[in-house]
C-alpha cells in the first residue's frame, strides 16, 4: 500500500549558479519558519552549477541534491518535489527576489486551497522590463483559457499540495514554464488557487534570461498552453472565422461580382471545417489524457 505523505512543509529551492544569493535566501526561509508549529525541511537542488553554489551551502541546515549537468528549472523542482517528505511543498527561487518573510501568510491559506501563490503585485514589485511584454501576452491568454483573472501566472514563490502537482508531472516542462503550466493545469481541472500580494526585488547575481532562446520558448509555451488546457477555445473561434470569411467572400465577391464560385472560397470553407474537427479531436485527447480534477 502506498504511503501517504506526512503533514508538514518542504521548501524546495532550485539553484543554478546562485553563489551570491543562496545563503541569504536560506537564512530568510529558516527565519520565516523559526516559530512554525508544523514540521518542515529545506531542500536545495543544485542544477549543475559551475560556480561556488555548493560551497556556499556547506554547514547550512539544509538537504542538498545535485544534478551533474544543468537540466532546467522545472527539472530541479521535480527532483525536489519527488524527494520531499511532507504533503505541502513550497518553491522559492534562489536569487533573492522574493519576500520569504511572507511564507507564514502563504502557509495559513493552504488548509483551504490546493495552491497559494505569492503574487508580485505589490507597489514595490520590480519586474524586469525585458520580461513584461511576454508576461502580459501570456497572462491575457491564460485568463482567456481559464476564464479566471490570474494576478501572477508564473510566480516562483508558492505552496502547493504535492499529491495534486504530481498528477500533472507528465505535462509539466523541465524549463522556466513549469510554474505557468502548473497554474493552468490546476485552474482548468477544478483546483483552487489563492493569491497573496507580495513584492519582487532586484535579483542577486546574473540573470538566466536568453532573449532569443527564451522568446522562442515563450511562443512554444503559448501554443502548448492552448492545446493542453482549452483547445476548443482556440480552434472553434478560428474555424468559425474561416467559415464566416468564406461565406462573405462567396456572397459579395463570387456571386455578386464574378458570378462564379472560386477555388479559394471553397478551400477557405473546407479549411475552416478541418480546423474545427481538429479542435474537437484535440479536446477529446485532452479530456482522456489529463487528470479529471479534484475527484480523480
Amino acid at each position: 500500500m502506498k504511503k501517504e505523505p506526512e503533514r508538514g512543509l518542504t521548501v524546495v529551492i532550485p539553484a543554478y549558479n546562485e553563489e551570491k544569493g543562496i545563503r541569504e535566501v536560506v537564512d530568510r526561509i529558516l527565519a520565516a519558519l523559526k516559530d512554525s508549529s508544523v514540521p518542515y525541511e529545506v531542500i536545495v537542488v543544485d542544477d549543475g552549477s559551475k560556480d561556488q553554489t555548493m560551497e556556499a551551502l556547506r554547514e547550512m541546515p539544509v538537504r542538498v541534491l545535485q544534478h551533474e549537468t544543468n537540466r532546467g528549472y522545472g527539472a530541479a523542482l521535480k527532483t525536489g518535489v519527488r524527494a520531499s517528505q511532507y504533503l505541502h511543498v513550497c518553491i522559492v527561487d534562489a536569487d533573492g527576489t522574493y519576500e520569504e518573510k511572507d511564507l507564514p501568510k502563504l502557509m495559513e491559506q493552504m488548509e483551504n486551497f490546493d495552491m497559494v501563490v505569492a503574487a508580485r503585485t505589490g507597489k514595490g514589485a520590480k519586474i524586469p522590463l525585458i520580461r513584461r511584454p511576454a508576461k502580459w501576452i501570456l497572462n491575457r491568454l491564460a485568463n482567456f483559457l481559464s476564464e479566471t483573472r490570474i494576478p501572477d501566472l508564473n510566480s516562483g514563490f508558492r505552496i502547493f499540495d504535492k499529491t495534486v502537482a504530481k498528477k500533472f508531472f507528465n505535462i509539466l516542462p523541465e524549463s522556466f514554464s513549469f510554474t505557468s503550466t502548473l497554474t493552468m493545469a490546476l485552474l482548468t481541472n477544478g483546483y483552487s488557487i489563492k493569491y497573496i500580494e507580495s513584492h519582487y526585488k532586484t535579483r542577486k547575481g546574473k540573470s538566466k534570461i536568453r532573449p532569443i532562446h527564451d522568446t522562442v520558448n515563450f511562443f512554444a509555451l503559448v501554443v502548448r498552453t492552448a492545446l493542453y488546457f482549452a483547445p476548443l477555445k482556440i480552434f472553434i473561434p478560428l474555424s468559425l472565422s474561416m467559415i464566416g470569411l468564406s461565406l462573405l467572400k462567396m456572397i459579395f465577391i463570387d456571386i455578386l461580382l464574378i458570378q462564379n464560385m472560386t477555388d479559394s472560397t471553397l478551400f477557405l470553407f473546407l479549411a475552416g471545417i478541418q480546423v474545427g474537427m481538429l479542435g474537437l479531436l484535440a479536446d477529446l485527447i485532452d479530456k482522456r489524457s489529463l487528470p479529471t480534477g479534484k475527484d480523480d
